[in-house]
């Protein structure tokens, strides 16, 4: 394993920076020019409402200091609840190398390190894709120094998730907590496999949440959504969890940054809704709308009015850059300068969103989305399509 990375990988949001479908494309990001404008068959059209401007008053802050939870005293009952349950895993692979006497290419075997942790008492255990990548041997140690041979059962590289089982029933699970509840500021906890030295902890805060691939210089065509931690993560970390003071588990460990001193965690609450699949077909096939996207907040002036936002309009939403041709959106009607405003009546803050819910809703589902083209809104049904498979880019650190 290379010391400057937690490991090579591809994975938690976006496909081909923005692809959420075919990456064949015929339409181009273009204004219609004249005043009326024309829907697709079996559009809906959908008045937009203006909202009136409210002044909020806040009240004045009472005198003193603001209140703030205690800190606690110790972490030390989270860990030794949660240590139990976290594992160390090392596995053996072979790559190409290149002999620097006979400069003939040959196999030379490889060693990797990393972290997991249980989630099942019958011996299901959760890491990183990028820790188990390739290996042709991966073995599991417990904390009471029991070691086992592992067998990879389910792996999803676009999200970096890869589940392994082992033969023993008498496991402690670690509890999978939510995420989507954990705010910037909230205090965590990092268990794992730094450099080897067995279930270290550190401890930090949530510093920011929803790092994507602009954040985090990793595969492109992989989905993240990251939680971001100053709790100390480094190469090793990998795969292992990262708790809240509860001690459920927020997330799992598996990037960190060039220079140091920040980790990035994918969100349990991801992982919890792929893991059905997983654990069911051992990989997810992804569907796809057949439309390449971009956040509406991109745009450069020139471009706004060309979809038919007017000077100040905030709009949110993923703007359609290109559409594939014969493609699900292409077959609705939809065009470039669409805006998708929300899908299955969830709102669209960011075009990472759509990518992930047009992907993990299911191949031949029909999907309603709200569309505004040129000032206009309206509904329109999409039956999904899948997305084809990509080939991973290289991994930025880990």
């Amino acid at each position: 394993m290379n010391p400057t990375f937690l490991a090579q990988s591809s994975l938690v949001i976006a496909a081909l920076a923005g692809l959420v479908g075919a990456t064949a494309c015929d339409r181009g990001l273009s204004g219609s020019g004249d005043g009326g404008v024309a829907l697709p068959p079996g559009a809906v059209p959908v008045p937009v409402a203006v909202a009136p401007v409210v002044t909020v008053v806040a009240p004045p802050p009472p005198a003193g200091s603001v209140a703030v939870s205690l800190q606690p005293v110790s972490f030390a009952p989270i860990v030794r609840m949660a240590d139990p349950s976290v594992v160390t895993i090392t596995t053996v692979g072979t790559e190409e190398e290149i002999s620097p006497f006979t400069h003939r290419r040959r196999r030379a075997q490889t060693q990797g390190l990393g972290t997991g942790f249980v989630i099942d008492k019958a011996g299901i255990i959760l890491t990183n894709n990028h820790v188990v990548k390739e290996a042709q041997t991966v073995e599991v140690k417990l904390s009471d120094e029991r070691t086992f041979p592992a067998k990879v059962v389910a792996t999803d590289p676009p999200t970096d998730i890869a589940v392994v089982r082992i033969e023993t029933k008498d496991l402690r699970p670690l509890v999978l907590g939510d995420s989507d509840t954990i705010d910037v500021g909230d205090w965590v906890v990092a268990i794992g496999n730094p450099f080897g030295l067995s279930h270290t902890v550190s401890a930090g805060i949530i510093s920011a949440k929803g790092r994507t691939k602009d954040d985090v210089p990793l595969d492109p065509t992989g989905y993240y959504d990251f939680l971001q931690t100053d709790a100390s993560i480094n190469p090793g970390n990998s795969g292992g969890p990262l708790l809240d003071l509860r001690g459920e588990v927020v997330g799992m460990n598996s990037a960190m940054h060039a220079g140091g001193g920040i980790g990035f965690a994918i969100p349990i609450n991801m992982i919890k809704q792929l893991l059905p699949v997983l654990l069911r077909d051992g990989h997810l096939t992804r569907s796809a709308l057949g439309v390449r996207i971009k956040d509406v907040r991109e745009l450069s002036r020139e471009e706004r009015q060309a979809v038919g936002l007017t000077e100040g309009e905030i709009v949110n939403g993923a703007v359609i850059d290109y559409v594939g041709a014969g493609g699900p959106a292409d077959k609705a009607g939809l065009a470039a300068g669409d805006i998708v405003v929300a899908f299955e009546g969830t709102p669209i803050d960011h075009s990472s969103k759509l990518q992930w819910l047009a992907s993990t809703t299911g191949v031949g589902r029909t999907v309603t989305l709200r569309v505004q083209r040129e000032g206009k809104q309206f509904e329109q049904k999409v039956t999904l399509g899948q997305l084809p498979e990509q080939p991973a880019a290289a991994a930025g650190p880990r």
